[in-house]
């Protein structure tokens, strides 16, 4: 397998979500096509790389068969900027709400944390040195004459003040570095958060983006106002690394980097398409509205130039992956430049009792492993029969075929209904070292009486 997750194959991609999303084989093979193709169009040396657009992709799906999750894998599958957003958030231009650029600038956002992680390692040693040279300060004041250097210790005594002062902030370097003094309190000064915003300028005229931008030219030219605080030294490594590694680290090259790989290499969920459609036969003020909402979302999924407090943002490279429930609307409601916009169109199948049964035992990140990492922080054993699991999935499925199907989801309130009294229980009445066996039996007992008796509230979202 390639180190590089980010040139991983196809067949690889499908493997990787496999490890936490069952089924669905249609859409994860049509989502890691769409993903090996960023890398195979930024491999294309010829004018023809420009030319080359993304095939944006419409997940078709009810609630909780696993659309969000396809998504949310992919990118960090891809180490990609990715942002989810609902498209019923957003409103048209001229109404009280969010604009669809905003989702743009939500990306910038993510690629420049990730740009800034990537350059903190470079940057590690040199930061955490610094670090450490503050806390020392704050413990040991250096004398004149001693520098924040490290220099090697000798069995030669200290010829003056100065010279034992440095070998003895050493010797605390040291036990820093080995984590000896991190329940220690000392008192250091910290950047302090910029306050909110700073209210509206010129009548109430200006832009999101222009208001942005005034802030930050306004805080750059402000002095950083620092506040003293009295702190753990294991805490304040972690409050002080930030600051110094974010001195050392060029901000317009992890500007520079991050618009380049929002711009070729961003993904953009957008859920809830559906919502804005305007479903046959239906009229209305709020459906025109809906349709306004298209019609500004269709400049960015074609490709416009947005801006942002990083700098102006291309989007015609940026991948869209819609998804909607579609239960009113059918996506032929949406207008027609838009459907045009998302080429590849996938149906997510309801999921299945054996498909349940699967998704809470073998994914990664199963709710069963779930709760049995949290009875471990508590030294409690917790272990599932066979037969317990077959049972849960088949109450979680009967449970969304009598209320609202919403889909793997069921299974985080029906968990939660059958181990809520052991939690409850724990630490006060079931102590350590004890083993919670989860029986077929114990699962009857808790939940199908319930559902026999289509007392059903306990599990409606």
């Amino acid at each position: 397998m390639l180190e590089d997750k980010s040139y991983l194959t196809p067949r690889e991609i499908v493997s990787e979500l496999d490890k936490y999303i069952i089924g669905q084989a249609d859409a994860k093979r049509n989502v890691a096509i769409a993903l090996r193709n960023r890398w195979r169009r930024m491999s294309v040396r010829s004018e023809l790389q420009k030319e080359i657009v993304p095939n944006n992709i419409l997940m078709i799906g009810a609630t909780g068969v696993g659309k969000t999750e396809i998504a949310r894998r992919l990118a960090k599958i891809a180490r990609a900027p990715f942002t989810k957003v609902e498209a019923s958030k957003f409103t048209e231009v001229g109404y009280v709400g969010r604009d669809v650029e905003s989702m743009v600038r939500d990306l910038v956002e993510q690629a420049v944390n990730l740009v800034k992680k990537e350059k903190e390692v470079g940057v590690k040693e040199r930061a955490t040195e610094a670090v450490e040279n503050i806390i020392l300060d704050a413990l040991i004041p250096p004398v004149s004459g001693a520098k924040n250097v490290t220099v090697a210790t000798t069995e030669e005594a200290p010829k003056n003040d100065a010279e034992l002062n440095q070998q003895t902030r050493e010797h605390f370097r040291q036990k820093i570095k080995n984590g000896e003094m991190d329940d220690r309190k000392i008192e250091i000064s910290v950047a302090q958060a910029s306050s909110g915003g700073m209210g509206m300028v010129g009548g109430g005229m200006m832009d999101e983006t222009s208001m942005i931008n005034l802030q930050e030219m306004l805080g750059n030219m402000m002095p950083k106002k620092t506040k003293k605080r009295k702190v753990t030294i294991g805490e304040a490594k972690k409050l002080l690394f930030d600051e110094e590694a974010s001195k050392l680290i060029d901000m317009d090259e992890v500007k520079e980097e991050a618009i380049s790989r929002a711009e070729n290499t961003g993904m953009i969920f957008i859920d809830e398409i559906d919502k804005i459609a305007k479903a046959s036969g239906q009229n209305g003020g709020a459906d025109v509205s809906r349709e306004g909402v298209q019609r500004d979302l269709l400049p960015i999924v074609e490709g416009s130039s947005v801006t942002t407090k990083y700098g102006v943002v291309n989007t015609e490279h940026v991948l869209f992956i819609a998804a909607g429930a579609f239960h009113v609307a059918k996506p032929s409601d949406l207008i027609a430049e838009l459907q045009g916009r998302f080429p590849i169109r996938v149906e997510l199948k309801d999921l299945t009792k054996d498909d349940f049964y699967q998704i809470i035992k073998e994914p990664k990140n199963a709710l069963t492993k779930q709760y049995e990492a949290l009875f471990d922080a508590e030294k409690v054993k917790l272990t599932f029969n066979d037969e317990a699991l077959h049972e849960l999935a088949q109450i979680a499925f009967d449970i969304n075929a009598e209320v609202e199907n919403i889909g793997a989801r069921r299974l985080h309130t029906v968990m939660s209904h059958l181990l809520n009294d052991f939690l409850f229980d724990i630490p006060d009445v079931i102590g350590e070292n004890a083993h919670v066996v989860v029986t077929k039996e114990l699962v009857l007992e808790k939940l199908s009486g319930a559902v026999k008796n289509k007392d059903l509230s306990h599990f409606i979202l």
